[in-house]
């Protein structure tokens, strides 16, 4: 049985939202990669689009977006997800999840791209400047 901890963050107003997901509801997420741009409908926010950012499988190792495939594996790191170098260019070898959801993930975090209300805000403004200018341009 697949279940899915999922946090959708909103950048624009700055909060996050947890949404658990369990066994069908599970099946569109698995297989995908890390930057991939979803539907929001999967996570319940229709008309949305959502960004996977990143994630972590059972035992606490996060995945990252340079590592191909969903296996664990030990790479060598200078920064970034995975490892906080206490000294300039430390590196150290750490074990990693690779960018590709798979059954073993447990957490998965993305980000909304696109809102819906936004996009209709939007091109309201760019329908009522485009009047004004081309009045503008006429006179």
């Amino acid at each position: 049985m697949v279940k899915f901890k999922i946090i959708v963050s909103d950048p624009d107003s700055g909060t996050s939202k947890t949404v658990e997901l369990e066994e069908t509801r599970t099946v569109p997420l698995i297989g995908r990669r890390v930057g991939e741009v979803l539907d929001g409908a999967i996570v319940g926010l229709s008309g949305h689009k959502v960004q996977i950012t990143g994630g972590s499988d059972k035992d606490g190792f996060p995945m990252r977006p340079n590592v191909h495939g969903g296996v664990r594996r030990k790479v060598i790191l200078g920064g970034g997800v995975g490892f906080n170098p206490k000294d300039e260019g430390q590196r150290r070898r750490k074990m990693v999840r690779g960018n590709v959801i798979t059954d073993e993930i447990v957490q998965i975090n993305m980000k909304i791209m696109e809102n819906p209300k936004k996009a209709k805000e939007e091109k309201k403004k760019t329908k009522e400047k485009t009047p004004k200018k081309e009045a503008e341009v006429k006179a």
